[in-house]
């Protein structure tokens, strides 16, 4: 199976998300948790559908140490024991974010209180960002219709 477009051919495309995955990057090296990291990222792709970002966070999350059990149970995260409070709080923002046009409320005042207990403002800022950045690649990539599979951790280091 072969995307259906490849953005990387097109030099206005490929120069935007040159510019894209380098605000990931800034992304990466923030003071939010790189296991929160990687866990929103799933969670935002799972939901979104897209099986390139699934198969990319989920690899990247094991090559970083996580733990299988916790990576097959973010799905589940509401009934899963394996999260902290902190990394439950960023789970349910994601969703909420994530989830603005399913009738889901948006983010209201009850989930932004939860989570602003466990993150300073530099990490909800970062929170925040990385949640909008994943559904913009999400997207990209669903409409794409990019493979899964093959990814390979670290490549976009």
């Amino acid at each position: 199976m072969d995307a259906r477009l490849d953005y990387f051919a097109d030099p206005g495309a490929a120069k935007a998300l040159k510019h894209l995955m380098s605000a990931g990057r800034v992304l990466k090296e923030s003071p939010l948790p790189a296991a929160t990291q990687e866990l929103v990222a799933l969670r935002v792709s799972q939901i979104n559908g897209c099986a390139a970002c699934v198969d990319m966070h989920t690899k990247e999350a094991a090559a970083a140490g996580e733990s299988p059990v916790r990576l097959n149970l973010v799905a589940a995260w509401r009934e899963a024991t394996v999260f902290t409070g902190a990394e439950r709080a960023a789970l349910e923002l994601a969703e909420r974010a994530t989830r603005i046009a399913d009738g889901a409320g948006g983010v209201g005042d009850e989930v932004w209180a939860r989570v602003t207990r466990h993150y300073d403002e530099e990490q909800l800022t970062a929170l925040a960002v990385l949640i909008s950045f994943m559904n913009t690649a999400n997207r990209l990539n669903v409409i794409a219709r990019r493979p899964a599979g093959d990814d390979e951790a670290g490549r976009f280091h």
